[in-house]
């Protein structure tokens, strides 16, 4: 068995009709990994709120790793508007939050739907406004702590949807 690096990988490069918008994320950590993440899925496009950490900053740089020029994105400052927009555009809007309605995300259908938007709540207080999504999803936890990191929430998520959407009418 061999070890590979980077040099010996080569992906697929397959983008999915998935956009994530983060609602108020505030850790650059996570700034950078939404970008690393999104792109090793093939995300389409992200946005951000305009008060997020900027993407000079050194930690955003550090933990996104090259991706922020391969991955579309956009500031907004109404979380409310950009949500209505992307619902108006056919998106159907999927939160990833625990609520009483969610469903497990393994038994999620997103072959069913032809345009997805994640929704990530702040790490804080989580999506300020559950009223605008179509569905909410929630990862199934068998330890004492009932929430994860909003990133890794985001990895769990983009991995159970492209597994799905796995077929040659996706490929772009």
């Amino acid at each position: 068995m061999k070890q590979l690096t980077h040099y010996d990988i080569e992906n697929t490069q397959q983008k999915f009709p998935i956009t994530i918008v983060c609602d108020a994320i505030r850790t650059p950590e996570n700034i950078g990994m939404c970008f690393r993440i999104a792109e090793s899925f093939g995300v389409q496009k992200i946005y951000f709120h305009k008060n997020s950490p900027s993407l000079e900053n050194r930690k955003v740089i550090k933990t996104a790793r090259n991706t922020i020029p391969q991955i579309h994105y956009e500031m907004y400052s109404d979380f409310n508007d950009v949500v209505k927009n992307l619902k108006e555009e056919g998106n159907t809007i999927i939160g990833i939050e625990i609520t009483d309605k969610s469903i497990n995300i393994q038994d999620f259908d997103f072959k069913n739907h032809e345009k997805i938007v994640l929704l990530l709540g702040s790490e804080r207080n989580g999506i300020a406004n559950i009223s605008l999504v179509d569905e909410t999803i929630a990862i199934p936890m068998y330890g004492r702590n009932s929430s994860m990191n909003v990133i890794h929430s985001l990895a769990i998520t983009l991995y159970e949807v492209t597994n799905q959407l796995t077929v040659s009418k996706y490929q772009l």
